[in-house]
């Protein structure tokens, strides 16, 4: 279906990757969503040392171009260029990977039923298989082992020393 979700941020990725690429910078997530009335193509873009808003600015200069002559979206949008945050989702492999030791939260599609039947969890990221995400919880330090394939999303938790 060419106007579908799915298929629209498949080919704005496809469009846009090789261009935030060129400038030293990595996509790294892409959403296409309606807040209040309008729908609105976010890009996320992150680089060693954090994302400055000259970053932002520049990126958006370099992709405007390609959307206007490519259209891969029918309808009026807003096009929004941003860091993914301190508390950002995790999305690739290399993503968890990078994160390592660090403390996520974790939401899924549909509850665990060796873990009374939740759907979120909080802990250490401890490792990455193909079939699932592993954490440590505290303060028990029990190691789950949660299904990739139910994954909503996790996402990285700020905190303090």
């Amino acid at each position: 279906m060419p106007n579908s979700k799915e298929h629209i941020l498949s080919a704005a990725w496809a469009l846009l990757e090789p261009i935030v690429e060129a400038n030293q910078i990595e996509l790294y997530d892409l959403e296409f969503l309606t807040e209040y009335g309008r729908k609105i193509l976010r890009l996320y873009i992150e680089k060693e040392g954090g994302i400055t808003l000259d970053d932002c600015e520049r990126i958006t200069h370099a992709v405007e171009p390609a959307l206007d002559a490519h259209d891969p979206i029918s309808e009026a949008y807003v096009l929004e260029v941003s860091s993914p945050g301190i508390e950002r989702k995790l999305i690739k492999d290399s993503h968890y990977i990078q994160h390592m030791g660090k403390q996520v939260e974790i939401k899924l599609n549909k509850p665990v039923e060796s873990q009374d039947n939740r759907k979120k969890f909080q802990g250490a990221l401890m490792g990455l298989e193909e079939d699932a995400v592993i954490i440590q919880t505290e303060p028990t330090g029990e190691e789950l082992r949660l299904p990739r394939k139910n994954l909503a999303h996790c996402r990285l938790i700020y905190t303090t020393l």
